[in-house]
Parts: structure tokens; C-alpha cells; sequence
């Protein structure tokens, strides 16, 4: 396991979000009502970069011209197609065998950090 630095807590504030490069890999970085997640940058559908999309909610039963969200900013859909993924676990709204990649955070001393497996930082050198 290692950690990866990804900003200090107050550039990250709540209801934003970050794109880094580790390595070889694009990651975003979101502050969701103050916790962290973070997502591989590509979509499993067809490649888009999937954190360029929009952070949403669900579509609640409402009135006419009446929109009432539910899990607000916890979804994102990608720009491409309009596929949605859960940012918490990375898990597709629409299907149990589709999801994107998702990473834990962590914070300590101040600064949000990404947690990368070490299986996966040492496919990274040998690619």
C-alpha cells in the first residue's frame, strides 16, 4: 500500500473536486459533504474521462417543475453517454456487473492522500 498526496484539506473544499495523475493513472479526487472519494478517471463504457462529467443526484418523485434529489452529489454521470456511477463505491446506478474504479482516501496531518494498492504500483513499473 501506498499513500499519494493529493492537496491540503482546504484546497479540496466541499463540493469540489480534483483530477490528478498518478503515474500512468488519472484519478478524481471529491469532497463529498466533507468526506473524500475518489474515482479512476475513465468510463468502462467506452473510454470517456469519466470525472470531466457532472456530480449529481437522483430524481426523486416530485410535483410537476418540481425536482427533489436524492444522495445529491454523490452520483457521476459521464460526458460522453450519460452513465452514472456511484462516487462512494464506484458502483454503476444501472448495473451490478458494471462499475468504475474506485480508491480509498484518507486524510492525515492536514492533507487528503490516496491509498494505491502495492499490486497495482507495481504493474505501473513493469507496463
Amino acid at each position: 500500500m501506498a499513500l499519494y498526496p493529493v492537496s491540503a484539506v482546504e484546497e479540496l473544499p466541499e463540493g469540489t473536486f480534483k483530477i490528478v495523475q498518478i503515474g500512468k493513472r488519472s484519478v478524481g479526487v471529491y469532497n463529498v459533504k466533507g468526506d473524500y472519494y475518489a474515482v479512476l478517471n475513465y468510463c468502462p463504457h467506452q473510454g470517456a474521462e469519466l470525472c470531466r462529467g457532472t456530480v449529481c443526484g437522483t430524481t426523486l418523485e416530485s410535483q410537476v417543475y418540481e425536482f427533489i434529489y436524492g444522495r445529491d452529489q454523490e452520483i457521476l454521470r459521464c460526458p460522453w453517454h450519460g452513465w452514472e456511477f456511484d462516487l462512494k463505491s464506484g458502483k454503476s446506478l444501472f448495473s451490478d456487473k458494471v462499475r468504475t474504479r474506485s480508491y480509498p482516501v484518507v486524510v492525515e496531518n492536514g492533507t487528503v492522500q490516496l491509498v494505491i494498492g502495492a499490486e497495482e504500483t507495481k504493474e505501473e513499473h513493469h507496463v
